[in-house]
């Protein structure tokens, strides 16, 4: 079958022949018909993530949709190695399998599954989060981010609170829902000055996609602002604005402030595939939309290392 395969540790995938998986007890043979590519999924191939694979060769992808032996649509989540979704078809454990709505495509599937879990598992399974609340999303102007607004919108939040780069984004979240619109490009006591007006008014959980300076700049300004009767719930999902941050101490005693991760190790993975199962039980009567540019899979090569802020790329096999 064709795949796209990595080769050796730091290479990027090529499209050539790989196996086809063989039956196995507890297991699905899935004909994959549309697998998207994920920040995780490029770390996993390039052996920087935690849990990649240390035998080559080895197929890329980590969730797609297609059809079982049955066929039954399914998405599907984290096969095991050598087998990944970026391929004609992938061999997955029956319990990392749900059935697809009739209401969702494929390639829309494929888009909205791991963006729209990041937010839903980090609001429900980590932060515990009440209709009412008031959430902030801090880097909501990436993929996952605006999906994020409209599934806290979904969930009954009360007021939610967004920030970015790009202004012309933060507008398009005004008008999808966002309350208040917070730029990233100010300086550190200009920001600093922004969120503590927000957090004087109380906000409940932060989505935090960024990391770096302006989770700390929050983070201070949550510590000088908040009082013991206003907790708030950090919750650290991506890290793109810098893995590492420096954070004085006082912050975690000034201040009743809980900090969380979310993702793959720290939720179960049976309540990460719950949460996809229920985000993509909703996406089209809840409305969620995300932008989803359909490539061949044989065009692997041209687009690995290609990122948009505003849509995902997902791969089909050819013929599909």
């Amino acid at each position: 079958m064709k795949a796209a395969v990595v080769e050796a540790a730091g290479k990027r995938p090529v499209y050539t022949e790989f196996e086809r998986p063989a039956p196995l007890a507890g297991h699905r043979i899935v004909d994959v018909t549309a697998s998207a590519l994920s920040h995780v999924a490029r770390s996993k191939a390039s052996g920087s993530h935690y849990s990649s694979a240390s035998a080559f060769p080895f197929v890329a992808g980590l969730d797609g949709v297609g059809r079982d032996e049955n066929g039954r649509r399914v998405y599907f989540f984290w096969p095991p190695s050598p087998y990944g979704a970026l391929a004609e078809q992938c061999r997955v454990p029956d319990a990392n399998c749900v059935a697809l709505p009739d209401s969702i495509d494929d390639v829309s599937a494929a888009a909205i599954a791991i963006p729209g879990m990041s937010s839903w598992a980090a609001l429900v399974e980590r932060a515990k989060f009440v209709a009412g609340e008031t959430v902030l999303i801090n880097g909501a102007t990436g993929t996952s981010g605006r999906l994020a607004v409209q599934i806290a919108r979904h969930l009954g939040a009360g007021k939610i609170i967004v920030t970015g780069r790009d202004a012309a984004v933060l507008a398009e979240l005004q008008q999808a829902g966002a309350d208040v619109t917070i730029s990233l490009t100010q300086n550190a006591d200009a920001l600093s000055r922004a969120f503590e007006a927000q957090f004087r008014e109380t906000v409940d959980v932060v989505l935090d996609y960024v990391w770096g300076e302006s989770a700390r700049v929050m983070l201070i300004a949550a510590a000088r602002t908040l009082d013991e009767h206003q907790p708030l719930r950090f919750v650290q999902i991506g890290a793109i604005g810098g893995a590492e941050l420096s954070l004085p101490a006082t912050v975690l005693r000034a201040a009743p402030i809980s900090m969380l991760g979310s993702g793959i190790g720290s939720i179960p993975a049976a309540q990460i595939l719950e949460a996809m199962q229920r985000v993509l039980a909703v996406a089209a009567s809840a409305g969620f939309r995300i932008e989803a540019h359909a490539v061949p899979l044989a065009q692997i090569g041209e687009h690995w290392d290609t990122f948009s802020s505003r849509q995902r790329t997902v791969f089909v096999p050819q013929g599909v």
